[in-house]
């Protein structure tokens, strides 16, 4: 089965961050694929190359980066929810006339356009956060 995952919740803020993420260990691990996990809301501050957690917290930025890694996963941001909580790539950050950008390793920005390609190119589409 070809699964597309969307996180609505920021790492920090909601359990569905990490919900989410266990659950793709766990399609993964069953043999299944996962086809993109696309990051909307709040849920874009999963891709901030700034997160730094508790050192007794999970580091769940970090566990997108070596799932997609591991598999060759598409981490969307949807760049409209990124520019308005701050978060951006280089090119966006020169767009914007901005110094610095933020938007970790493995993630990139993209538009709706990329959710629905997902839901066209997959069996189910499973939705964390709110």
């Amino acid at each position: 089965m070809i699964f597309s995952i969307v996180v609505q919740g920021a790492p920090h803020t909601q359990q569905s961050a990490e919900s989410a993420l266990r659950f793709a260990r766990a399609v993964l691990a069953q043999g299944h694929q996962i086809y993109r996990v696309f990051f909307s809301g709040d849920g874009i501050h999963n891709g901030s190359a700034l997160a730094t957690p508790q050192q007794d917290e999970g580091h769940v930025v970090a566990g997108w980066q070596t799932l997609a890694r591991d598999h060759q996963l598409d981490l969307v941001v949807c760049i409209a929810a990124a520019l308005r909580r701050g978060v951006m790539d280089a090119g966006e950050a020169k767009r914007h006339d901005k110094s610095q950008h933020n938007l970790a390793e493995g993630f990139t920005l993209s538009g709706l356009g990329q959710l629905t390609d997902a839901a066209l190119n997959s069996d189910r589409v499973i939705t964390f956060g709110s």
